[in-house]
């Protein structure tokens, strides 16, 4: 007696196309989460970039009694050649008695183009003086 193969229905014809209904729903969602990172990646750069360069202002600004500080973070960033991440809008200085604030306002560059995040970072250091006892 040879067995047949009736008693187990064909399934081939019920899962046509699901592949490319899988591949249709799910590649867009990959690339969407794939790009979501690098474009985060690209905006927490340009955010430490701009943040350092406040920074260095400051420290300067803060060495040489509120003075200078704008034009370190201008040359800051020109020296860490992010031109092509970090397009910078303006760097300000504020001095005030005790204390100097340099403020770096840029846009960081994304994936889709012509489209700029705005990214503002500040950092404030207090003006060192040689002060008599």
């Amino acid at each position: 007696m040879v067995p047949s193969n009736r008693s187990s229905p064909r399934r081939y014809g019920r899962d046509r196309g699901s592949a490319t209904l899988e591949t249709v729903i799910l590649w867009p969602a990959v690339f969407l989460l794939i790009f979501g990172i690098v474009h985060a990646g690209i905006w927490f750069h340009a955010r430490n970039i701009a943040l350092t360069a406040a920074q260095e202002g400051a420290r300067t600004a803060s060495m040489n009694n509120g003075d200078g500080g704008a034009e370190r973070a201008a040359e800051f960033i020109s020296s860490a050649g992010s031109d092509s991440i970090l397009s910078v809008r303006t760097i300000t200085q504020s001095a005030r008695a005790d204390d100097v604030t340099v403020t770096v306002s840029a846009a960081s560059t994304t994936l889709i183009p012509g489209w700029m995040i705005d990214v503002t970072q500040s950092s404030t250091a207090p003006i060192r003086r040689w002060t008599d006892p």
